[in-house]
């Protein structure tokens, strides 16, 4: 179960990368480590994998423009590969911007939906944001509770790095306070703009 999430969150980094522009393996294994490296430890031997399985259901294809006017004879093997999304691939990447259930709330999956929330819908944006912080209310009653039980009994490094984690999540509680507020803040404005848009609409009042 945990590998197939793991995929999954890698998928939806790969497509919404190659959305932004083509690019060659190399490239594509920098852009990953900085988008994914953030929120745990990205091995490259997986990227490889994840394209293969890309190829195959026809969701990005290759392309070598260093061979196109290069006689067969002289390719190198080693050339680089450019990779493309499909119209496929287009597709899928917008019904995994669409999903808003737990998995996009966890550590690693809400870090690449968020990467990608330019891309994504209001509604959904704001489904993921709640549900993220939710989570993390649960988790802060959890250390707080732990904090309760062993503050006692822990020397003084280990209360310290107990107390570092409760103030991390507290912090991100915050920002996602923020960002929720901002994003209910634009719906509710654009929702009005559309409105006052309609109620200006000249009306046929012969029909």
């Amino acid at each position: 179960m945990a590998a197939r999430k793991g995929a999954g969150v890698l998928e939806l980094a790969v497509l919404g990368l190659l959305h932004e522009a083509p690019m060659h393996g190399y490239e594509l294994r920098k852009r990953l480590n900085a988008l994914l490296g953030m929120f745990r430890a990205f091995s490259y031997g997986s990227l490889y994998p994840c394209l293969k399985q890309l190829l195959t259901d026809g969701m990005i294809v290759e392309d070598r423009p260093d061979e196109a006017n290069t006689p067969l004879a002289l390719q190198s093997r080693r050339s680089k590969i450019v990779y493309k999304l499909t119209a496929d691939g287009k597709e899928r990447l917008q019904r995994l911007l669409t999903e808003a259930g737990p998995a996009s709330w966890e550590d690693e999956g809400f870090g690449v939906h968020f990467a990608f929330f330019s891309h994504t819908r209001a509604d959904v944006r704001l489904r993921i944001l709640e549900g993220r912080r939710s989570r993390l209310e649960e988790r802060l009653e959890s250390v707080r509770a732990a904090l309760a039980r062993t503050r006692e009994r822990v020397d003084s490094y280990t209360l310290e790095l107990q107390n570092h984690g409760l103030e991390s999540v507290e912090r991100e509680v915050r920002w996602l306070n923020e960002l929720i507020g901002r994003e209910r803040a634009e719906q509710e404005q654009q929702a009005q703009s559309a409105k006052r848009i309609d109620q200006d609409m000249p009306r046929d009042e012969g029909r």
